[in-house]
Formats: structure tokens, sequence, C-alpha cells
């Protein structure tokens, strides 16, 4: 019988794919040496070049290649659910929004738009900075919800402290927004909060 190379087969670790994607030989340690120096896969990706040049061994070539990582990663996701794509699970739709957002170094507040089978009809980005320090305008959901006849809306915002923990603030705006949109018949479906570690989920929690 011909044996089963499942049966031992595992997924590459950090380093390793690293590695392959640099074309760093086994013996030359570098990926190693680069996640060690960064901290994890996801510093060493959004550290500055300088850093990552001072590190030997890196030059421009490899430096282009961790430069189009988060970037094909990010399209990727996107294209889980691009315009008329219907939504199949929260997951896909978690993915979709960490792609978007995660990476992002200062809060921004993003609406989907769904028709009544719940197929995306566009994605926007509203409103920049804090939910504090900058308003979100129910009007200005509802406007642009009317405008492209959504049936239903998932709201979602971005912790660039990377704590995903939704505050009082966060579940002020999200019942504000829900009353409004209730006026014009349209349903809020949820408002999930990203960061770092994956999203949270005030529906979930409760707060809808």
């Amino acid at each position: 019988m011909g044996r089963d190379r499942s049966a031992g087969s595992r997924e590459p670790g950090d380093a390793e794919l690293l590695a392959l994607l640099l074309r760093a030989g086994r013996g030359s340690g570098l990926a190693e040496r680069l996640l060690a120096r960064f901290g994890s896969l996801r510093q060493l990706l959004h550290a500055d070049s300088a850093s990552i040049l001072a590190e030997n061994g890196l030059g421009a070539a490899r430096l282009a290649v961790l430069r189009a990582l988060p970037l094909l990663a990010r399209r990727y996701f996107e294209q889980s659910l691009p315009a008329g794509a219907c939504i199949r699970s929260p997951a896909d739709t978690e993915a979709f929004l960490l792609s978007k957002l995660r990476h992002l170094p200062h809060e921004r507040f993003c609406c989907l738009y769904l028709d009544n089978r719940h197929r995306v009809l566009r994605f926007d980005e509203l409103f920049r900075g804090t939910i504090d320090g900058t308003s979100v305008y129910p009007r200005e959901v509802v406007k642009e919800a009317l405008a492209v006849n959504a049936a239903a809306v998932i709201l979602a915002h971005n912790h660039p402290s990377g704590v995903a923990e939704p505050s009082q603030a966060d579940e002020r705006i999200t019942r504000r927004l829900k009353s409004a949109l209730e006026l014009v018949d349209i349903r809020l479906l949820d408002h999930l909060i990203i960061g770092d570690a994956g999203a949270t989920s005030l529906a979930s929690r409760g707060l809808l």
C-alpha cells in the first residue's frame, strides 16, 4: 500500500515560512534572527525600513518582499467580500474587517451596507479619529444607507491600542445609530471592534 503522506504533515512555523519567502538558506538563521529581534512576524512586517535593513543579510530586494506581504494579505481577505457577495458567516465578515482596519495607526469608523439578502452593497469609511474625539453623525450613516438602498448595516471601528474591548462611548454611539436606522426601517446587525487579536461583536455581548 502507498504511504499516507498527510499523516505526518504539519503547517510550517513562522520562521520556516519567512525563510522560504526570503529565500534564506536553512543554515543562515536569518528568519530566526528577525523574529527574535522584532518579537513576532506582525511586528517585523510593520517595523520601519531602517530597522529592518540594519539586520545583516537584509537588502532592498528582501525588504520589498516584507513590505509586500501585509498588502497581499489585505487584498486576499478584502476579496472575500467583494460588492455583490453574500455574507456566509460572521467569520467572513470578521476576516474582511480585520484586513481593512487592524493595521491602521488611527481610529476609523466604517460601515458595511447590505441588501435584504445580506449581499454586500458597499463598504465605506465615514469618520476618522476616536469616537470621543471625532463626532460620528447618525444622519450621515443613515444618508449613505438610504443612498445605496441598504436593508441592513454592520458597523466597525478599530482600536489602535490593539485591545478590542468596547468602551462606554462605543456602546452609546451604537445605541444612537441603531435608533436612527430603525426610523428608516434599516436593521443594525452588529458593531465590531477591531483589535490586534481579533474582533469583539457588540451583538454577541447583547448590546444591540
